[in-house]
């Protein structure tokens, strides 16, 4: 068993690891914490499939519409669980009107995401408190997006520390990309949205990288199918994502407290994803005018 120290000022605070006890508590934790996912919104817990054999733990959408497949276990994980989540995603493809009633009977949804129920996109997320790494060799033969998380939990007197750590493959390694995954990149944007808004897209994620560069922030550019973030692990600092077909926007991981001590005036703040949007103007915006923002998310970020 191992031991977590916060050292908080002068005091050091001994965290003693603490295994979540069931299942059930594991997943209720998961649940009730939708921070830890970052941009999937959580539809529903313990989806039933009536008399088929095997039920996915959650059911959620994410930012691009994909429907997500989240499967807990509360042990340690090895490549075994890829056939038992494929009998759900199967079941997801093959039952899109059941996940589309769950959706729709959900209340305080986001009205920002749309899901194309016809032909829906599956993400496969697996969680747990450990995942062999033997087990990441396989992702990149499913033809699904797939995330394995590892979720730990530290508790010191009634706080919780969760640490949330996204494994990826070794960069080092050649993998052969997966037939029917869609490269999110600027050739995609330009075939879903206004090529010249593209383009003007394109220059700010460029301006945004050089910020990145001269501070020297440990961030990394993630293309998705309605933004660009720049993450630190799993979890975004900041962004730009699209808006309509023309217009796109600065998002920041902040408070709307944080946010409103900005000098430039926010469009709107985003309460589910816990951002701030800011609407650019091509040409008339200038992303160093937001320095203050991007340096003050990647510092709450990383602690930097």
């Amino acid at each position: 068993m191992s031991n977590l120290f916060w050292k908080k000022n002068k005091l050091t605070h001994s965290l003693l690891a603490t295994p979540f006890k069931t299942e059930d508590e594991f997943e209720r934790t998961v649940f009730e914490t939708p921070e830890l996912l970052e941009d999937i919104f959580l539809i529903k817990r313990q989806v039933r499939r009536g008399g088929k054999s095997g039920i996915p733990d959650i059911i959620g959408v994410d930012n691009d519409g994909n429907i997500c497949i989240v499967e807990m276990k509360n042990t340690t994980v090895d490549s075994s669980i890829i056939l038992q989540i494929l009998e759900y995603v199967i079941w997801a493809e093959n039952n899109p009107d059941s996940i589309k009633t769950l959706w729709l009977e959900r209340e305080n949804k986001p009205d920002d995401i749309s899901v194309n129920w016809e032909n829906p996109q599956i993400r496969v997320i697996v969680i747990a408190p450990n995942i062999l790494r033997s087990a990441l060799g396989i992702i990149n033969k499913i033809n699904y997006q797939m995330d394995m998380i590892e979720i730990q939990r530290w508790v010191e007197g009634k706080n919780q520390l969760l640490l949330v750590n996204r494994l990826e493959e070794d960069s080092k390694r050649k993998v052969k990309p997966v037939t029917g995954l869609v490269t999110h990149d600027e050739e995609f944007y330009k075939s879903q949205y206004n090529k010249n808004s593209v383009n003007e897209f394109i220059r700010y994620i460029r301006e945004v990288e050089d910020i990145i560069k001269r501070n020297n922030w440990s961030l990394e550019t993630k293309f998705n199918k309605s933004y660009c973030g720049f993450k630190a692990g799993f979890f975004n600092a900041f962004g730009i994502k699209w808006i309509g077909s023309k217009t796109f926007a600065f998002l920041f991981k902040l408070s709307q407290k944080e946010a409103e001590k900005f000098k430039l005036p926010m469009t709107k703040y985003e309460n589910l994803w816990k951002e701030a949007v800011y609407y650019i103007e091509p040409g008339k915006t200038k992303t160093k005018d937001f320095l203050p923002l991007f340096r003050m998310a990647y510092q709450k970020l990383t602690g930097d």
